[in-house]
């Protein structure tokens, strides 16, 4: 299992060794399970916002200061969620330059627990979705989760087929 980001250059190179060696691993940028429905929610949410352009969307996440990634791994797939599903070529960090930025940003402050927030902003109304942690504990009890379901399989795997969530991208 995997639940880190900063490798994932790697990725095919990982895949196929896992696949040659008949190991598994189950990836995911957060392993907690409220997080994938969230994901979930934005692929969703993103499909339905690519028919409003007049709709701009933002990430905003907060996380305590000694968080280390800027952004944080789970609002960078949430981004690609978004990159995927909705009408932006990439995402920045700070403000967009354009139409076609997504812009994240990303806020460190002390005792905050994670928090990610994305928020569309039209002329007359706004809609957001946020995800707060409010302690570790929803990480380990999804990591064990999906140890416990990865048992006797081979192959390379996300939380979404852990969870049996609806498509098949994986984050």
């Amino acid at each position: 299992m995997c639940g880190t980001t900063a490798w994932l250059k790697d990725w095919d190179d990982i895949n196929d060794l896992c696949l040659q060696s008949n190991g598994a691993l189950v990836y995911a940028s957060n392993f907690s399970i409220g997080v994938q429905i969230f994901f979930e929610l934005q692929r969703h949410l993103a499909q339905v916002m690519k028919r409003n352009p007049e709709y701009r969307a933002s990430i905003i996440e907060r996380h305590h200061l000694q968080k280390l990634d800027t952004p944080s791994g789970t609002a960078i797939s949430i981004a690609d969620i978004i990159l995927r599903e909705g009408n932006y070529k990439k995402w920045v960090l700070g403000d967009a330059d354009n139409q076609d930025d997504l812009p994240i940003h990303a806020i460190r402050e002390p005792d905050t627990p994670g928090t990610h927030l994305v928020e569309y902003k039209g002329p007359i109304d706004e809609i957001s979705l946020t995800h707060k942690a409010h302690s570790r504990d929803g990480f380990a009890s999804g990591a064990l989760l999906a140890a416990r379901w990865i048992q006797g399989k081979t192959g390379v795997y996300s939380m979404k087929d852990v969870l049996h969530l609806s498509d098949n991208n994986s984050d």
